[in-house]
């Protein structure tokens, strides 16, 4: 049975229901520790003072703010508790909107939300009434000496909640990205390729088809090392496409992924074009160069994408 790792109240207007927080993902990736090279000595890290040398107990640390001139405000954690009592139990909702509406870029980790002690009732008034509604609650908690802001969306029998970024963290691709193309002269053919090779390489969204192979492939070095056993290497990435061979590179991943569709897909209903490697995606965080926001009650749902403020 897991366990919370946060519990609280959830409120909106007058209702407050009991709930906790649950993790919503987990990471399989191996544990490394670090050693001292050529040795088996292990690398341990110490709180040291750095004037006189010597170690400093957890208990025995407080936060400083930086003041400048070499000067800061010390600061303990019942100091910062005290700006918001009771925040750190509290989930509170300030607004309902349409999850359609909230830009895919703003999504950062997801959670499950279960009710609390003989709130059954309340929680499952919520979860229907946002299901029915398709709407999502904005809401904001203080976890951990941090305040976050939330989604909470009905998801089928439960209610998930997802972490959001705040508007001042999400950066301006413009202003970051001084190689961004502005208007690029397309041939007609070129254009009419490039949609055949996705429409091509469509199919839909199953979440089981893909693996984190980078994690596998390191798990296998692990046991051919272990076992003294000969190891073959990752092939190079391809070179990159030049402007004069793109007609032909989208003609050839066309022709490609239409003879991988034609092949017995050995298990998966769609196969993909050679060249083409699936790309992992973990929900609710998905496609490439952004995030896909999470889907209403296990359904598809359309994105709305805007350039970030």
């Amino acid at each position: 049975m897991a366990r919370a790792i946060w519990s609280g109240v959830l409120s909106f207007g007058l209702v407050a229901i009991p709930v906790e927080l649950y993790s919503a993902t987990e990471a399989h990736r191996p544990v490394f520790h670090q050693f001292e090279e050529g040795t088996a000595d292990r690398i341990r890290y110490q709180r040291v003072n750095e004037r006189t040398g010597d170690e400093v107990g957890y208990a025995d640390v407080v936060k400083g703010a930086d003041i400048g001139g070499g000067n800061y405000v010390m600061l303990d954690q019942d100091e910062l508790d005290s700006i918001a009592p009771g925040r750190s139990r509290s989930l509170d909702i300030h607004t309902f909107v349409d999850l359609d509406e909230i830009d895919a870029i703003y999504f950062d980790k997801t959670y499950f939300l279960g009710p609390g002690k003989e709130a059954e009732k309340p929680y499952a008034l919520l979860r229907d009434a946002m299901e029915h509604s398709g709407k999502a609650a904005i809401a904001s908690f203080v976890m951990r000496g941090k305040e976050y802001l939330a989604a909470v969306r009905a998801d089928g029998g439960l209610l998930a909640l997802e972490t959001l970024f705040f508007a001042d963290e999400v950066r301006d691709p413009r202003a970051e990205i001084d190689t961004l193309p502005g208007r690029v002269k397309l041939s007609q053919q070129e254009v009419r390729m490039a949609r055949q090779l996705v429409d091509t390489m469509s199919g839909p969204w199953t979440p089981t088809d893909y693996r984190d192979t980078y994690t596998d492939r390191v798990n296998e070095l692990i046991e051919a090392k272990k076992n003294e056993k000969g190891f073959q290497p990752a092939a190079e990435p391809p070179a990159a496409t030049g402007v004069s061979d793109l007609t032909a590179a989208l003609q050839a991943s066309v022709d490609a992924a239409k003879k991988t569709r034609e092949k017995p897909a050995g298990g998966s209903k769609r196969g993909r074009a050679s060249g083409a490697p699936k790309t992992g995606v973990k929900s609710p965080s998905g496609k490439t160069g952004g995030r896909k926001a999470p889907a209403k009650s296990g359904t598809a749902r359309r994105q709305h994408r805007k350039p970030a403020a």
